[in-house]
């Protein structure tokens, strides 16, 4: 006989209530650190490039793939049809910081899987205040989104080892391999962590999905290979690139150092926390997590040494979960007033880096602000504009509101098809004859374009008959330049 009582709907406890709403709350304060980011901060010109590659046909950007950044390929895809609804500098940066609620969320859920929901918690609170987040939460390239992949990828792995006779879990994994690999080429290099786990139950399954999920890796990796004079302007990196990873990884020097510190006693806290319960996971998940973090720097740098110079901060971000969960993991493993600490941690933590934060969020955070440039020219009747950098243009397009300088090397409106520069005249004294004034624009210092003759428009505009009237620089590195030349003898 039915009675009331055995309809009536289970009773959730609170602690139960916390757990399933945790990931998401948190996937929402991650989302919104990342888009807080954007600030007032200007479009750089790899974000510029971003708009270049998406706003052409696909057939455009397969031609594009053949010269350039074809390891990119999948996300100008995306963003190809992302901005068809407009390329405002908040709608473009916007899927990052989707990507980044992603990762926040599969992070706080991973972390209850390996320790506790309040280790996921705390970390996923970590990763929001770092300024690396803040970064690449609001910047309009894949690497938010390969941080999202590589998260889904340690959890959907933890899932497929924990019940290795499930099929679609393997098939999740191997869909997050996938993904890992498509959405940034060097994201690959936290996957020999993952082979840590690897042992005769799964090893069939596990090396399986990794075969198939990493079959993206071998198309864009060998495509990458083929342009790698994309990337020669990477200068040769010594073992002493690893004493900035700290700053690189959370966007801040000194929170970097504290944060690696307790992610060291994080692991720790999950080799022992393994050790004492079954259910808590295998210890092998530390040096796992440990790996997460420290292979890709050490693999990067031997890609480097070994293939070609590829060392850059920027493709090292999909660390940045992993030290946030260590972290969390330590602030969880304390024996008491573990949410006392872990207040402190975030509040202390965001203090730390509070010039970092308000650094990114400035107009020039990201260190090429060409509404500054805008400012800064002058422009009478009949002026003209050359650029050091035939790419720069994008920008300068993008950002006008007023009347320019005449573009007078400007040979095409639309973009070189194998590349992000503009067609344009080769002579320069001519494009000149009968202007008294020129304003030249370059991204670097005014040294690198004033002596040495280092960038050619430069050196041309001289020989044209110009001199130096005034040069201003927008102050961070490598930033742009704004010089203003006159015909000699003018006046």
């Amino acid at each position: 006989m039915t009675t009331a009582a055995t309809l009536a709907p289970p009773v959730r406890r609170p602690a139960e209530r916390l757990r399933s709403s945790s990931p998401w709350w948190m996937a929402l304060v991650g989302a919104v650190a990342g888009f807080s980011g954007t600030g007032s901060a200007t479009l750089n010109g790899d974000e510029l490039a971003t708009i270049s590659a998406a706003s052409r046909s696909l057939s455009g950007m397969f031609e594009l793939a053949r010269h350039i950044d074809g390891h990119f390929l999948p996300y100008y895809l995306f963003m190809h049809f992302w901005a068809k609804a407009g390329t405002s500098e908040l709608w473009l940066r916007l899927p990052s910081a989707v990507a980044i609620g992603v990762a926040a969320w599969f992070l706080v859920d991973l972390g209850r899987r390996l320790h506790s929901t309040r280790a996921g918690v705390i970390g996923a609170g970590v990763f929001a205040v770092l300024p690396s987040v803040s970064y690449y939460g609001a910047f309009a390239r894949s690497y938010a989104f390969a941080a999202a992949a590589v998260v889904l990828s340690f959890w959907a792995l933890h899932r497929a080892v924990e019940r290795p006779g499930a099929a679609r879990r393997w098939v999740l994994y191997g869909v997050a391999v996938a993904l890992v690999c498509s959405t940034h080429l060097f994201a690959v290099l936290v996957l020999p962590a993952q082979l840590l786990l690897l042992r005769r139950a799964v090893a069939v399954r596990m090396l399986s999905a990794l075969a198939v999920g990493c079959v993206p890796a071998g198309v864009l990796g060998l495509i990458g290979y083929g342009e790698r004079h994309a990337i020669s302007w990477i200068p040769e990196r010594g073992p002493e690139v690893w004493l900035k990873f700290p700053k690189m990884a959370a966007g801040a020097a000194t929170l970097g150092v504290v944060l690696f510190a307790m992610a060291l006693a994080g692991a720790v806290v999950l080799w022992r926390a393994a050790g004492k319960s079954q259910g808590q996971g295998d210890k092998v998940w530390a040096p796992v997590l440990v790996g997460w973090l420290v292979l890709p720097p050490v693999l990067l740098l031997a890609v480097s040494v070994l293939v070609t110079p590829a060392y850059v901060d920027r493709y090292l971000f999909v660390t940045a979960p992993a030290l946030a969960l260590l972290a969390g993991l330590a602030v969880a493993g304390l024996p008491r007033f573990q949410v006392v600490a872990a207040v402190l941690v975030v509040v202390v933590g965001f203090g730390l880096a509070f010039s970092e934060h308000a650094e990114v969020r400035e107009e020039n955070g990201r260190f090429e602000n060409i509404p500054w440039a805008l400012r800064v020219i002058k422009a009478e009747p009949e002026d003209a504009i050359v650029y050091g950098q035939s790419q720069l243009r994008a920008g300068f397009d993008y950002y006008a509101d007023s009347l320019m300088p005449v573009d007078v090397l400007l040979a095409g409106s639309a973009p070189d098809p194998d590349g992000f520069g503009y067609p344009e005249g080769s002579d320069v004294s001519g494009a000149l004859e009968g202007r008294e004034r020129v304003w030249v624009v370059w991204r670097g210092t005014k040294q690198s374009g004033l002596e040495a003759g280092s960038i050619a428009r430069v050196a041309e505009v001289e020989r044209a008959g110009f001199e130096l009237s005034a040069a201003k620089h927008s102050g961070d590195l490598p930033g742009l330049t704004v010089a203003l030349f006159t015909r000699r003898g003018a006046g």
